[in-house]
């Protein structure tokens, strides 16, 4: 996503070729346990009455990996009760993310190679769309079940920077105003986008990052605070002369975390335009996934091993973030050997005092309907 304006710009995307699904982990059991409110979801559908095809989105998929087996378990409730019945996958990103990994994943020339590709399913269509689901990505009334994951925390654009953190946990009162202002509008956006989208009775499961009512995040959970961390390793190397403090402030998230107030808000007001385009909030809760490298190091104790396996599920997700914050008049080899240091820096850290270090999912999951007649 590269928005306009120099406080905003900023290009968000997983890591490519593969490694983001092989290194996220806990994203995946995330995934996996939302997968019981996607057949629940299904179980209030008249699956097979329709003669139209089944239509599912998967929002911000990245490269598939993460919701590779919940979709199997998706298509396979489908066809238990609509044998006949098409079903189109349409997996949607950002233009730049790596579409190759994620057609080779459902194609089975990725991952898991002892399960059959799910591409090989008989009358399953797998679609990619290189479109922000801040935009309409399925024609109106078409859509039967959306889903997405750890994706609609990032924001349309940042609202600024921010002056000595890297996150909006750590920033002002008044920087942070200026996120969850940015946030509420977007998550209006992102709705009204859905209710377009989705048939009548049409259902979205969504767990998105959160505060939960416990203060807790992603990455704060008790021990270390993992974006505190990143911001005092990304300061070091701005305070040892490695960046400009341009390039310090440059790598703020554009990202915000919303409290499940937050989010239940457009649909507890009637005179909202999330209610009047039909959507109803049918589930609402908070869940805390933990860290499964932190408790693989509880089982082996070998912090090396730890580190080496905890940093690259980080760097999966955020490399974009400071990698984007280094001045294009930088060599490509340059820039590539600061964010090597930085990442290092961090997993020496963690490797010396593993203490404390996990990076526990919060997530806020909602079931949404779209009510019949609108």
């Amino acid at each position: 996503m590269r928005m306009a304006g120099k406080a905003s710009a900023q290009v968000i995307a997983m890591r490519g070729a593969g490694y983001y699904s092989s290194n996220t982990v806990g994203a995946k059991a995330v995934i996996d346990k939302a997968g019981d409110l996607v057949v629940e979801a299904l179980g209030s559908m008249a699956l097979e009455a329709a003669e139209t095809t089944f239509s599912v989105c998967d929002y911000g998929a990245a490269d598939g990996g993460t919701s590779l087996d919940m979709m199997r378990r998706l298509v396979d409730t489908v066809r238990q009760r609509a044998p006949g019945r098409a079903i189109q996958i349409t997996y949607t990103d950002l233009p730049h993310n790596d579409f190759s990994a994620l057609f080779r994943l459902t194609q089975g020339l990725l991952g898991d190679q002892a399960k059959p590709p799910i591409a090989d399913t008989p009358n399953l269509y797998i679609l990619g769309s290189g479109t922000s689901f801040y935009r309409q990505i399925v024609p109106d009334g078409t859509l039967n079940l959306g889903f997405s994951a750890t994706a609609m925390h990032w924001l349309s654009k940042r609202p600024g920077l921010i002056a000595d953190h890297v996150q909006a946990v750590g920033a002002t009162p008044e920087e942070q105003a200026l996120f969850r202002r940015q946030a509420m509008a977007d998550w209006d956006t992102i709705l009204l986008a859905r209710a377009r989208e989705l048939a009548p009775g049409g259902k979205l499961v969504l767990a998105n990052f959160c505060a939960d009512e416990q203060g807790r995040y992603l990455g704060h959970t008790g021990g270390v605070n993992m974006f505190d961390e990143f911001a005092r390793h990304w300061r070091d190397l701005w305070k040892a002369g490695r960046i400009t403090e341009a390039e310090y402030r440059g790598a703020t998230f554009q990202q915000f975390y919303k409290t499940p107030d937050e989010f239940a808000a457009p649909f507890r007001d009637p005179a909202s335009a999330v209610a009047k385009a039909g959507l109803v909030l049918d589930h609402i809760s908070t869940t805390v996934t933990a860290c499964p490298y932190a408790a693989d190091f509880a089982r082996h104790g070998d912090a090396a091993a730890f580190a080496r396996a905890y940093v690259p599920t980080l760097r999966s997700w955020s490399e974009t973030v400071f990698a984007g914050a280094l001045d294009a008049h930088r060599t490509a080899h340059e820039r590539a050997a600061i964010v090597d240091a930085f990442y290092g820096a961090y997993e020496a850290e963690v490797a010396a005092n593993p203490a404390g270090h996990a990076m526990d999912y919060v997530h806020c999951v909602t079931v949404i309907s779209k009510k019949a007649g609108t």
